[in-house]
């Protein structure tokens, strides 16, 4: 059996946090999806989860943190070039996201990354082939 990835993140927003992430190409599974939650696709078998703050408390009752002034994961997606690394974080800046930092290119692997509208770090990363 393929094992499935589901990362659960909270977000003030979900409609707003729907749409910064469509502007960046991802999709959802609308029959995972509802008021208090979106189930976006980002690969087979790989999800993240957007819920909505008060039902991401649900699941916890540890203090959930402000994370656009603290971390506790930082969530990497692959692509197939460079290319692909830059037109994401392009598109994330152009729909409200901020860039944090400039690109890194360490020969083998050439990285850029975002903060959604959560202040959530993604890390958008290509490997040399």
């Amino acid at each position: 059996m393929a094992k499935e990835m589901f990362v659960n993140l909270p977000v003030k927003d979900l409609p707003r946090s729907m749409a910064f992430f469509r502007a960046l190409g991802f999709d959802f599974n609308m029959d995972f999806t509802n008021e208090q939650g979106a189930c976006m696709v980002v690969g087979p078998n790989i999800y993240a989860m957007l819920l909505t703050e008060p039902f991401f408390r649900t699941f916890t009752d540890k203090t959930v943190i402000d994370s656009h002034s603290q971390v506790e994961v930082l969530v990497c997606i692959s692509v197939e070039d460079r290319a692909g690394v830059d037109d994401m974080v392009a598109k994330a800046k152009a729909a409200g996201g901020k860039v944090p930092r400039e690109p890194q290119d360490h020969g083998f692997m050439y990285g850029h990354g975002f903060q959604d509208l959560d202040g959530h770090v993604w890390e958008i990363i290509a490997m040399a082939s």
